[in-house]
């Protein structure tokens, strides 16, 4: 009994092209963060956390750049900077920029987490023993 025949994926007439040398070739060159975060000069002392939460507060203005026109689409809820730099496939050192841009013009409303206590409340814990007690 002979084994079956394997076929080859590229005919020996035919063989694969080769992959384009980097530089040249039709490859997507990504636009330059600096263009997108802007120039630089600014105000950006405002310390922003990849889990701060980000509220869209006004309405874009007359000419918003695309990222900010998307980010305030994004941000009629609450999202963190790292969601939001998730969804615009962008850096976190891009998003802090554009995010603290947006911050200075009112444009956005940066707000911190609430942070869980570890340790709950004696009083709540006490509230809710004399609760269960009287059941």
């Amino acid at each position: 009994m002979t084994p079956p025949q394997r076929q080859r994926r590229f005919p020996k007439d035919n063989p694969p092209s080769p992959p384009p040398a980097p530089g040249t070739g039709k490859q997507k060159n990504p636009e330059r963060l600096f263009v997108v975060a802007g120039p630089d000069g600014g105000n950006r002392d405002r310390d922003l956390d990849l889990v701060t939460l980000i509220v869209a507060r006004a309405d874009p203005p007359p000419s918003p750049t695309p990222e900010q026109s998307a980010l305030l689409r994004l941000c009629s809820t609450p999202l963190s900077v790292a969601e939001l730099s998730a969804y615009l496939n962008l850096p976190f050192s891009v998003m802090t920029v554009l995010l603290t841009d947006m911050l200075t013009a009112g444009l956005v409303t940066a707000r911190n987490p609430i942070v869980r206590r570890t340790v709950a409340d004696r009083s709540i814990l006490e509230a809710v023993m004399h609760g269960l007690q009287r059941l």
